[in-house]
């Protein structure tokens, strides 16, 4: 662990304990709270206060003073909880990482060299990649158009929130869909929180549209995976997952394509 995620462990250890009542379902607590925990207890706080948060929603567990509370088959994330508030909530275990054994699929690389050359291992250059090689229309079988980048709004209830990158859809009907994108690069996990924020905005910016939440993350430098979600009793699950490699021609034999036919639709 570095001395960062260390600091930021016994801050919101310190933060949830203080609050934390047996059989709770859920710790609530603000942003100056942070501050204060930290002047107690004699840690540098980081010029972001959001670093700390982050931290936890998408890169590394909580303490195991925190994670040992949490009932068989269930786990604590950090939801927003407002402006500046934040809940630290059981919600059942759903982890949106990549399965190690789905096979791939590959994809004729069409992303322009000049980006390859310099594009980054980060969410920037695969939401690039995604729009190039039109992958949400692959993925999902609609017709889709990139509507808007980082799209910041606030939602009664939870706060500012961010959605990486917009898609509209239309299906072979003229239906009309709304894909809000998360894009995870590097470490970083795709949080549950970011879809349950997705599918907020969507209810309230694209009410008459059908919204399908897509998430997407970096399994290599080529290798993609793709995640459809939706909600349900038990919170949010993953009804899709497709892994695409992107390749140069010479990488895509005739036997491969002709094995592709014989999948199921």
């Amino acid at each position: 662990m570095t001395q960062s995620a260390n600091r930021y462990s016994q801050l919101i250890e310190a933060i949830f304990l203080a609050r934390y009542q047996e059989g709770a379902n859920e710790v609530t607590f603000e942003r100056s709270d942070i501050a204060i925990t930290a002047e107690r207890l004699g840690i540098q706080l980081p010029k972001n206060l959001g670093d700390i948060l982050y931290t936890f929603r998408y890169r590394n567990a909580l303490p195991e003073s925190i994670t040992e509370k949490a009932p068989p088959g269930s786990e604590w994330i950090i939801r927003p909880a407002g402006r500046a508030r934040y809940t630290i909530a059981l919600t059942a275990s759903a982890a949106i990482q990549p399965s190690a054994i789905l096979v791939e699929t590959k994809i004729l690389d069409a992303t322009p060299g000049v980006i390859a050359r310099y594009a980054l291992n980060d969410e920037q250059s695969l939401l690039a990649r995604l729009r190039y090689n039109r992958l949400i229309d692959i993925f999902t079988g609609l017709t889709c158009y990139s509507l808007q980048n980082h799209l910041r709004t606030t939602v009664r209830g939870l706060g500012q929130v961010e959605t990486d990158e917009v898609y509209v859809g239309i299906d072979k009907r003229g239906v009309h869909y709304v894909l809000p994108v998360q894009a995870k690069g590097g470490r970083d996990k795709i949080g549950v929180v970011q879809i349950e924020q997705d599918m907020a905005v969507c209810e309230i910016k694209f009410p008459g549209l059908i919204c399908r939440p897509i998430a997407t993350q970096f399994m290599d430098a080529n290798l993609i995976a793709l995640f459809e979600l939706e909600r349900t009793e038990t919170g949010i699950g993953v009804s899709a997952e497709k892994h695409y490699r992107l390749v140069n021609t010479q990488d895509l034999t005739v036997a491969e394509l002709q094995a592709y036919q014989r999948r199921p639709a």
